[in-house]
């Protein structure tokens, strides 16, 4: 099985993909990183974070040939717990049922500074292919 960087319009400037296709399945782990600017948004407030990082993921499946309905398995870091309301708030906005299956991480810390939000995703895409 090959495996495929998948060129989304969210790039890391670090040595990683954000994104690949291995087989019928992506994996991708999606930051609130602007796309305009490719700055992370860390003095943005929470429900802005988290409106931007859903939309990387969204953006990252579609450049892939998929879309959300593909995304099985979602593990969401937070580092408040606070920020759930807002972040479920957005999560039902761009899922619909059957949802996909889904773990909330509260974590100390995430890589950058002020980032609250990171999200990791697989979606297969066996229907599409």
């Amino acid at each position: 099985m090959t495996i495929q960087r998948i060129n989304s319009p969210v790039q890391s400037d670090l040595p990683i993909s954000n994104a690949v296709l291995a087989g019928q399945t992506v994996y991708t782990s999606q930051i609130p990183r602007d796309p305009a600017t490719s700055k992370i948004l860390v003095d943005a407030d929470t429900l802005t974070q988290v409106r931007q990082t859903f939309g990387n993921l969204e953006s990252a499946l579609r450049a892939a040939g998929g879309s959300l309905a593909d995304v099985a398995q979602l593990t969401i870091y937070l580092t408040d717990p606070d920020d759930f309301a807002e972040m479920n708030q957005v999560y039902g906005e761009m899922f619909e049922a059957p949802f996909p299956n889904r773990a909330t991480v509260i974590v100390k810390a995430l890589m950058v500074p002020g980032m609250r939000i990171e999200i990791q995703a697989h979606a297969y895409l066996g229907g599409i292919r």
